[in-house]
C-alpha cells in the first residue's frame, strides 16, 4: 500500500502538532550519550517523521529510510539529507518481515501511521525484533478507531463503525490490525519484555483542507465496507465538512532492557 505525496504533505502539519513531544523527550534522554545516532524509519513516506524528530534529538544522525515506494524514498532522502548534521540512505522493500538482524546496530526504530497496516503476527514479530536487537521503538500516530465530531449526529457512529471494519479487512490473505494496532503494539512489546509508554496524539481539524480530504477518504472507505451508506454520503459530507473534528491516535515508546 502506497500513499500520494500530496496527501502526505497535506497531513504533515497536523501530524507534527499531534505527535507526543513528551515521548520524544524521553527518547532524547535515553540516547543522550550516543553520537552519532543511527535511526531506522519504517514506512518513511516523504520523511515527515524525520523532519519532526531530527531537531528534537540533536547531534549527528544517520537515517535509514524504509518504504515500498521508490518515489517517496527519493523525496525523503532529499529532504532529510538537507537537514543539519543529518545523512540519509534508503531501503526499498517490504516492511512486514523485519528481523532483529535487520535492525541490529540501530539506536532507534521509528514509524508513523504504519501499524494499522500490519497483522497481529507481524506486529508481534516487529516488537520481538526490536527487543532482541535492544533497539528502542517510537511508533507514532496509530489510529485509535475513534472520531469526535462537533456537533454530533447519529450517522457519525455508522460511518465510524464501517470505517473501522474496513480497516480490519483482509488484504491478500492478511487481516489488518486497523484500530486494534495501538493495543496490539502495547501488548506485543510488553510480552517481549519492553517497558512501554503511550500518549494520545489527536488530529484537531476545523473545516480546513485536511479535513475535507480526510473526510472524503474516511467516508469512501466506510461506504466500500457498507454500501447501504451510499445514499447518505452527499448530504453527510456537506454537513460535516465544516464541523470540528478530532481524529484520535496513539503514540507508543518501547524501551527494551539494557538500552
Amino acid at each position: 500500500m502506497t500513499f500520494a505525496p500530496e496527501w502526505l504533505a497535506l497531513r504533515e502539519n497536523a501530524d507534527a502538532q499531534a505527535r507526543s513531544t513528551e515521548l520524544a523527550d524521553v527518547v532524547r534522554e535515553t540516547l543522550v550519550n550516543r553520537n552519532p545516532l543511527t535511526i531506522r524509519d519504517l514506512g518513511c513516506g516523504t520523511g515527515s517523521m524525520g523532519r519532526w524528530l531530527a531537531g528534537r534529538l540533536g547531534g549527528v544522525q544517520h537515517w535509514v529510510l524504509h518504504d515500498r515506494d521508490p518515489r517517496l524514498l527519493g523525496l525523503a532522502e532529499a529532504s532529510m539529507s538537507a537537514l543539519p548534521d543529518v545523512t540519509a540512505e534508503t531501503r526499498e522493500g517490504d516492511l512486514t518481515s523485519l528481523k532483529a538482524a535487520d535492525i541490529a546496530g540501530a539506536d532507534l526504530v521509528t514509524c508513523s501511521a504504519l501499524l494499522d497496516l500490519l497483522t497481529a503476527e507481524e506486529m508481534n514479530e516487529l516488537a520481538m525484533a526490536c527487543v532482541e536487537a535492544h533497539v528502542p521503538a517510537l511508533f507514532t500516530l496509530s489510529v485509535a478507531g475513534r472520531i469526535d465530531i462537533d456537533p454530533a449526529e447519529p450517522l457519525d457512529a455508522a460511518f465510524q463503525d464501517a470505517f473501522n471494519a474496513h480497516q480490519r479487512r483482509v488484504v491478500d490473505g492478511r487481516r489488518l490490525l486497523g484500530p486494534d494496532a495501538p493495543a496490539a503494539a502495547e501488548e506485543a512489546f510488553a510480552a517481549a519484555g519492553a517497558s512501554v509508554r503511550t500518549a494520545q496524539s489527536p488530529w484537531r481539524m476545523n473545516g480546513d483542507a485536511l479535513q475535507r480530504e480526510w473526510l472524503k477518504g474516511w467516508v469512501d472507505a466506510a461506504v466500500e465496507q457498507e454500501p447501504a451508506l451510499m445514499s447518505e454520503v452527499s448530504e453527510y459530507l456537506r454537513r460535516r465538512s465544516t464541523a470540528s473534528v478530532v481524529v484520535h491516535h496513539v503514540d507508543l515508546l518501547a524501551l527494551p532492557g539494557a538500552v
